[in-house]
């Protein structure tokens, strides 16, 4: 029988940090500190990159350029890119640890998941050297995944998917039929949706909704079906198979997904 045999899960906004809001303060915070200005959305819509990576499509932004080229005379460089990403590392390191919760309900999904024989994978727009903090603290909150896979010695990050593949070599996984990769920004679907794998997009607690856990229960609930409706339409367009509001209804679309491999 045909079956899912892994799923590869991102990591803020996905698995830990409920709506993904480490990287976003330490991007504005690390352009403020070179006299530019970008904003939450404007990270928020490159989220999923390496950090590398998001620093340089943040420096494309037209106004960003063109405010670089008036305070400093000059248009910028390789140079300026690594001086703001020495600043976000900096800052990103000092608070990665407080941003290591679980998003609920991600624990015993995963953990019920395992009972079923499937293999426990993650990519991430992180570094290897960032992971090595978020891991252990996750770990101390009841995260835990059988394999972690940055872009570090690799050809590229997303939407690349070259590191969905070495956690199919990792975890011995021999076929893309039997992968899910779940995730909570556009990168992550495309990243799925470019390895052949079953693409699964996140609403709540995403990068792409935006928003704190007290922000969502607050909002208005017409207001709130409005926003995720946004985010679900974005995914879809972007190529994912499946989007899902929570990690909650994952076991379930994981068992259609092998209903339906198993009929065609």
């Amino acid at each position: 029988m045909k079956r899912i045999e892994c799923v590869i899960l991102d990591w803020a906004g996905t698995s830990v940090d409920y709506g993904c809001f480490a990287p976003v303060s330490a991007f504005i915070e690390s352009f403020k500190s070179m006299g530019l200005e970008v904003t939450a959305a404007e990270t928020r819509a490159h989220m999923g990159l390496t950090k590398i990576e998001e620093i340089r499509a943040l420096f494309r932004i037209g106004r960003v350029a063109e405010t670089f080229r008036e305070k400093y005379g000059r248009d910028y460089d390789e140079n300026d890119i690594q001086h703001c990403y020495r600043e976000f590392q900096r800052l990103l390191f000092a608070t990665l640890r407080d941003y290591s919760d679980p998003i609920p309900h991600v624990v015993e999904t995963i953990d019920l998941l395992r009972t079923q024989g499937i293999k426990i994978g993650s990519t991430t727009g992180y570094t290897k050297e960032m992971m090595d903090i978020v891991i252990p603290a996750a770990e101390e909150k009841g995260y835990r995944v059988d394999n972690c896979v940055t872009s570090d010695g690799l050809p590229a990050g997303r939407p690349c998917p070259y590191m969905i593949y070495k956690n199919m070599c990792d975890l011995a996984v021999p076929s893309r039929f039997s992968v899910v990769k779940y995730g909570d920004t556009i990168s992550d679907i495309k990243e799925g949706v470019n390895a052949g794998v079953w693409s699964v997009g996140v609403v709540l607690g995403s990068n792409e909704l935006g928003l704190t856990e007290e922000e969502v229960k607050a909002l208005e609930p017409e207001e709130l079906r409005r926003r995720m409706q946004d985010v679900r339409y974005r995914m879809l367009a972007a190529g994912a198979h499946y989007v899902v509001d929570s990690i909650e209804e994952l076991p379930a679309l994981i068992e259609s997904i092998n209903e339906k491999m198993n009929k065609e």
